[in-house]
């Protein structure tokens, strides 16, 4: 298979700096250090290495990869496998999503949860119980009136 016509890469290293930039209050140690692994991925800035033909002195260059478990280039393959085995474990049935979105202002507290203090803490972990708990009991009550087919609800649900 060949090389896609754009990568994560590609866009990163056309466009990262402003989006850094742009949002510089939103990104983290670790989001700004992923971004720049992609960046550098299988560039020269990572060093690289050459591989020649004994018998027509053809030479290929390649270059190192990253090999960041965030890096679509290094860990697509890996991905892909995952997904597989994981469509292996699923039972022959139909199988819904659903998403369940908070209000900005919630989304706020929720979000500012990765930076906080341990009470900080306790109290988004109680919204987050809360807020799932709702949501599992909103899908419960939308799945009983489905008389015509029998039916069991389960949920899997993070915040």
């Amino acid at each position: 298979m060949g090389r896609p016509a754009f990568q994560v890469a590609d866009v990163f290293r056309r466009h990262g700096e402003a989006y850094r930039e742009a949002n510089s209050g939103h990104l983290d140690r670790c989001q700004r250090r992923v971004m720049a692994a992609i960046e550098a991925c299988r560039t020269a800035a990572l060093g690289g290495y050459v591989r020649q033909c004994k018998e027509c002195g053809h030479k290929e260059i390649g270059y190192a990869s990253c090999r960041d478990r965030h890096c679509p280039t290094c860990q697509g393959s890996a991905a892909r496998a995952w997904l597989e085995a994981r469509e292996a474990d699923l039972l022959p049935v139909e199988y819904f999503h659903v998403v369940f979105t908070l209000p900005q202002q919630i989304a706020a507290i929720a979000y500012s949860a990765r930076t906080c203090s341990l009470s900080r803490a306790v109290a988004i972990n109680l919204l987050a119980g809360c807020v799932n708990s709702l949501a599992a009991a909103s899908i419960a009550d939308y799945s009983s009136g489905a008389t015509t087919i029998p039916t069991h609800v389960s949920l899997a649900a993070i915040l």
